[in-house]
């Protein structure tokens, strides 16, 4: 099969050919020159980086002579990105949000991660705490081991103090004889007046009273407690709902061989104003 051409105007084919002739002289310079024009796309870039880099070095350089509050600020940022919610609080927020919990609560608050433990261990908190949990007399001291130390101890105190009433409603004298120290300078004052001194006469008092008395239902109410290094002091209220007395107690503790015990005991009645009724036990 035969494909033939035919130009039925000869200037059409002057034209064509005029271009082509300029054409390829352009095709051929741009195939010598695209390897020229690649290395110098090349060297643009690399001509970028450096400006970058150097900006980089020209902003440490004003840092390490002279401008550290620009490093103090990043150092300032990043922690902030790390911080947990809790640390970005302001302590004042932190103290407050707190003290909605209780002692467990704290401690197991402490035992999830490091910042979590700081936050807890917070010295201001376990003040807060203190003041909720027993009292605020003791506002103006400063506990030598902070006060979660302080908190600790005064707990342990007040849950002894508390096993003391649970031995006499449980009328156990072996038990009574385990929390008092076996010391010859002991003292016991009971509410009848009689004291009673050294170690086999307080107990032997007990046991005469815990003979002779019927089981009798009592509360104790305003408990304050004092912690020393080696002593602590408990002062207290107890109304009895057999004869609607009260009555006013103090226990003082010695701190021996890792352990506290009870080294004085004072009871005494209290006294109420005419038509005055000390409190309804629930």
């Amino acid at each position: 099969m035969e494909i033939s051409f035919t130009f039925s105007d000869y200037e059409y084919f002057k034209l064509l050919s005029l271009f082509l002739a300029l054409m390829l002289p352009f095709f051929c310079s741009l195939l010598f020159f695209f390897p020229f024009i690649i290395l110098a796309f090349s060297q643009s870039n690399k001509r970028k980086a450096c400006k970058c880099v150097c900006s980089s070095s020209d902003l440490m350089a004003r840092m390490l002579n002279g401008g550290g509050e620009l490093m103090v600020v990043e150092r300032e940022r990043q922690q902030t990105v790390g911080a947990s919610m809790m640390e970005q609080l302001v302590p004042e927020i932190t103290t407050h949000v707190l003290s909605y919990l209780d002692y467990r609560s704290l401690c197991s608050l402490s035992m999830t991660n490091s910042s979590m433990r700081r936050a807890a261990n917070d010295d201001n908190a376990w003040k807060t705490l203190y003041h909720k949990d027993f009292t605020t007399e003791q506002d103006g001291i400063r506990p030598g081991n902070g006060w979660k130390a302080y908190y600790a101890a005064t707990r342990a105190i007040v849950n002894i103090n508390h096993r003391f009433f649970d031995i006499i409603r449980e009328r156990s004298i072996i038990q009574m004889g385990q929390l008092w120290l076996n010391a010859d300078y002991v003292k016991c004052v009971h509410a009848s007046g009689d004291i009673f001194t050294g170690y086999t006469r307080v107990i032997r008092s007990w046991q005469l009273a815990f003979n002779w008395e019927l089981g009798i239902d009592f509360q104790i109410q305003d408990v304050s407690a004092r912690v020393m290094s080696d002593m602590a002091w408990v002062t207290m209220k107890a109304y009895i709902a057999m004869d609607h007395s009260g009555l006013n107690l103090t226990n003082v503790f010695e701190f021996h061989n890792g352990h506290w015990f009870l080294v004085h005991h004072h009871s005494s009645e209290m006294m109420f104003n005419d038509g005055e009724l000390p409190p309804l036990l629930g």
